[in-house]
């Protein structure tokens, strides 16, 4: 049983019939008719066990987009449900409205939308449904809660999606024109035309030559069906913030875009998320389907505050990848971590695969080393220089064993990526 606002509303008002009459008659008469209204609004409210709810909807919302799950109340009992249902969902997910009023005759059904907001990732579990059903007086009421199971992914929101047709328009030029100049180790073979002035003479197809009066070269086409594995580092550096996410969330938005490039080039992508275990697998998906898959992955993810495993990180491309491919580590160019953790790996990954290291970088250093305004601002930019310092070692470190470095703010680190990428595909370098 529950009590309404409006009971003690109107026992209050009984207090003041008392109060004014001053008798036990009084004080009886008044008890007995608001006890007596209390008993008629529980005999006439609906019969809660009789009820039931369910949900259908959106399974899975982009962060920061809103999505729509409906809450259905069927009503089997005899007498029609007027009350309130309040729907029950975390507060991260700003489930609006949270609570209405509704009115089901009996034997029908009501759908009652609910809109989502979510404002973190992950699985957001619907919780409770508690209907509260009134009597015709509405002093009181009987209520009860219901599972009515469902859960929503909130994937990653995918920003940089807005520098995929820029994207597309330079691999489309990459693959249109050109083709003549596109030459090197691990290059496709296009066709063959007449040698001109200029041409690589390691370019001249000498048996088709010999049969035709002309000297013939060979053309080149950038490469397709390439392989690419992206790895996430999910160890305790990738939870820093910069400009207010985490150094998790801006790699996934860099992977996402690159994934999203390099599909649309005919090529395969893997995706391997580990610190000391392996966090999330894509291996093998379809081109149709791979940047589902890795959403659907991503979603899970969360930064852990350990160092990251490079030896279990290496064995795991090694043990996906047998032929060459191109090897994309998301990490950070923190000096004690790369030292310690990714340098001693490095030979076994560049030796057999092209190394792609990208990190993101945190443009408030920039900003505190050209500050020179008080003291303490120098203080502040002579540290600022030495992690830049310590960055660009780090860096010319890893180019001395051929590994390319991507190193953005995280605005710009997703479009630079997938500059790198094609850099690297132009080359014939993956």
């Amino acid at each position: 049983m529950t009590l309404t606002g409006r009971a003690a509303l109107v026992a209050l008002l009984g207090g003041v019939v008392v109060l004014a009459f001053r008798t036990a008659s009084t004080l009886l008469i008044v008890n007995a008719v608001i006890l007596a209204v209390i008993v008629a609004d529980l005999a006439f409210a609906a019969n809660l066990r009789k009820l039931a709810v369910a949900r259908s909807g959106d399974a899975k919302i982009h962060l920061g987009e809103s999505g729509i799950v409906s809450l259905h109340v069927t009503n089997g009992g005899r007498r029609q449900l007027r009350g309130t249902v309040r729907d029950g969902w975390r507060p991260s997910a700003d489930a609006t409205p949270s609570r209405r009023q509704v009115r089901v005759l009996a034997g029908h059904q009501t759908a009652l939308a609910t809109s989502l907001t979510p404002r973190r990732r992950g699985d957001a579990a619907a919780g409770l449904v508690t209907v509260r059903a009134l009597g015709p007086f509405g002093l009181a009421g009987r209520q009860r809660s219901f599972q009515a199971p469902w859960v929503v992914r909130v994937l990653p929101p995918f920003l940089s999606r807005k520098h995929l047709p820029e994207k597309l328009a330079k691999l489309r030029e990459l693959e249109g024109q050109h083709k003549t100049m596109l030459r090197g180790q691990g290059s496709e073979f296009d066709s063959l035309r007449q040698y001109v002035l200029g041409d690589d003479v390691r370019s001249i197809d000498w048996r088709s030559s010999a049969r035709h009066a002309d000297v013939l070269v060979r053309t080149w086409r950038p490469e397709r069906d390439r392989r690419i594995v992206i790895v996430l580092d999910t160890g305790r550096t990738s939870a820093g913030r910069v400009g207010g996410i985490p150094r998790l969330d801006a790699s996934m938005d860099a992977a996402l875009l690159l994934a999203a490039l390099a599909v649309r080039a005919g090529d395969r992508v893997d995706l391997i998320a580990a610190d000391r275990r392996v966090r999330a697998r894509v291996v093998g998906a379809g081109r149709e389907e791979v940047l589902a898959a890795f959403t659907n992955q991503m979603a899970l993810l969360e930064p852990d505050l350990i160092e990251s495993d490079i030896g279990l990180m290496t064995s795991a491309v090694l043990g996906i990848a047998r032929q060459r491919c191109l090897v994309v580590l998301l990490t950070d160019l923190n000096p004690a971590a790369i030292e310690q953790g990714l340098l001693p790996h490095v030979h076994l990954l560049s030796a057999k695969h092209k190394l792609l290291v990208a990190a993101v970088a945190d443009p408030a250093i920039a900003a505190m080393a050209a500050d020179r305004g008080d003291t303490a601002a120098i203080y502040g930019a002579a540290a600022a220089l030495h992690a830049q310092a310590g960055r660009e070692h780090i860096g010319a470190l890893l180019r001395r064993h051929g590994v390319e470095i991507v190193d953005a703010p995280p605005d710009r680190l997703p479009p630079a990526l997938a500059d790198a990428y094609l850099s690297l595909k132009a080359a014939g370098r993956l």
